[in-house]
């Protein structure tokens, strides 16, 4: 099963990298379901990923709706969370941004100040996706 879904992904990522070459654009897609706490990345509407993420808790919001990258910043400290970091941020609401934690025990719960949590990991390999596919190829789509 799990050599399936490796060739599904390789499929579609094979297939939007070539897209461009086509004169298609490829485009990223970002879905998080905060009821869930799940992110999925689909690469021309294809899932190529599902991670866990930790999103706003009690008290604090995520913004919900659909949301392009503003910026992308490679190492980052919280300005107002006591110089809190976050590598592999991807700003797309005033200060909102998909970052790495280093609380990893806390991913799948709502735990964050508005912020949506990944492992490092995760954060990186988004951080690159996005970088690749450019902001206007990539939707964050937030859903209740």
């Amino acid at each position: 099963m799990e050599i399936v879904r490796f060739l599904v992904v390789a499929i579609g990522l094979a297939s939007a990298l070539l897209r461009p070459l086509a004169g298609e654009a490829a485009e990223l897609g970002v879905r998080i379901d905060l009821s869930e706490q799940i992110m999925t990345v689909e690469v021309d509407g294809i899932p190529a990923y599902t991670w866990p993420v930790s999103t706003a808790r009690r008290g604090y919001r995520t913004p919900i709706g659909r949301f392009r990258p503003i910026r992308l910043e490679r190492v980052w400290y919280s300005r107002k969370y006591d110089n809190a970091p976050m590598p592999h941020s991807i700003f797309f609401h005033g200060g909102y941004a998909i970052h790495g934690t280093t609380e990893i025990r806390s991913l799948g719960r709502p735990v964050s100040h508005g912020c949506v949590r990944l492992h490092p990991d995760n954060a990186r390999v988004l951080f690159g996706l996005v970088r690749d596919y450019g902001a206007g190829s990539t939707i964050i789509a937030i859903s209740q």
